[in-house]
């Protein structure tokens, strides 16, 4: 690889996010950032203006990186575009720098290279982040662990159903404090593979994992966890809701999302619990 990257910036109306998204990923990109309203931006990132998303592709070729602009221009000629040379970083080493292990609860979850760090008594999981949502970092993701351990520690033998599983993490967590049926099923098949790759890590093969529709998972489960984002978790509330026997824990919500997907789920009958907070992220608990 040569010693410097490109980065392809794509300023648009946000509608058009992610069929950009899907433009540049197939024009060859190493990887994309995406800011949007979504999610919150880290310190000192610029963000986008009202209505807009920022879409950013990392090529290391400039005949890829300028066939990809120049797709997208065609495509989105409302777009801003910017193409830039950047210095090549470490990337491995800087990206390992960013991946912290968390300590909640009973649980600590943390990336290969850091499990010497464990605390003693600690039930231990060890993520590999690679490309898919889940190290145990986000706030999103510690709030779920969150309310599995709590859960788990009133309810030995639950059975267990992760929606949208990432890198497994929830549905390991649950496992190894003593889930009986645990089932994760995601639609991207990274996910999936990464969840089996970490599954078999932990020592937790009975997990069942796949790619399966909500539709298609047999029978209902006393916790149900998803943690995806919240224009999804309001589509996918009557299937969610079917497979709830107890107690379903929803994240990937935003403080200002908070009202309308509480509102799709009391729709469908549950009772909103008590739930949690981090930062701008909210867990929504619910009771059948």
């Amino acid at each position: 690889m040569s010693q410097t990257y490109l980065s392809l910036t794509v300023e648009l109306p946000e509608e058009a996010s992610e069929a950009v998204q899907d433009l540049i990923h197939e024009s060859g990109a190493l990887g994309l950032e995406v800011r949007d309203r979504e999610a919150p931006l880290m310190p000192g990132v610029r963000g986008p203006n009202p209505g807009e998303a920022i879409i950013i592709g990392y090529f290391d070729e400039r005949d890829t990186a300028e066939s990809a602009r120049d797709e997208v221009a065609a495509s989105f000629p409302e777009a801003r575009l910017t193409l830039d040379e950047q210095p090549q970083q470490d990337w491995s080493n800087e990206w390992k720098s960013l991946i912290k292990s968390v300590h909640v609860g009973r649980l600590w979850v943390g990336p290969p290279w850091d499990k010497a760090n464990a605390p003693a008594g600690t039930v231990q999981l060890v993520i590999e982040p690679k490309m898919a949502f889940g190290t145990g970092d986000h706030p999103t993701t510690s709030l779920c662990l969150a309310a599995v351990d709590a859960y788990m520690a009133e309810h030995p033998g639950a059975a267990v159903l992760d929606v949208g599983t990432g890198t497994g993490v929830l549905a390991i967590a649950a496992k190894k404090l003593g889930a009986g049926r645990t089932v994760a099923t995601d639609n991207d098949p990274v996910c999936v593979e990464l969840a089996q790759e970490n599954q078999s890590e932990n020592g937790t093969p009975d997990i069942e994992v796949s790619g399966k529709e909500l539709t298609q998972v047999e029978g209902s489960f006393d916790l149900v966890l998803a943690n995806i984002l919240a224009n999804t978790l309001i589509e996918l509330a009557p299937l969610i809701v079917a497979k709830t026997k107890d107690r379903l824990v929803l994240a990937g919500v935003l403080a200002h999302q908070r009202a309308d997907v509480e509102a799709a789920y009391r729709n469908l009958g549950l009772t909103v619990l008590t739930g949690a907070t981090q930062g701008e992220w909210v867990r929504i608990d619910l009771q059948r």
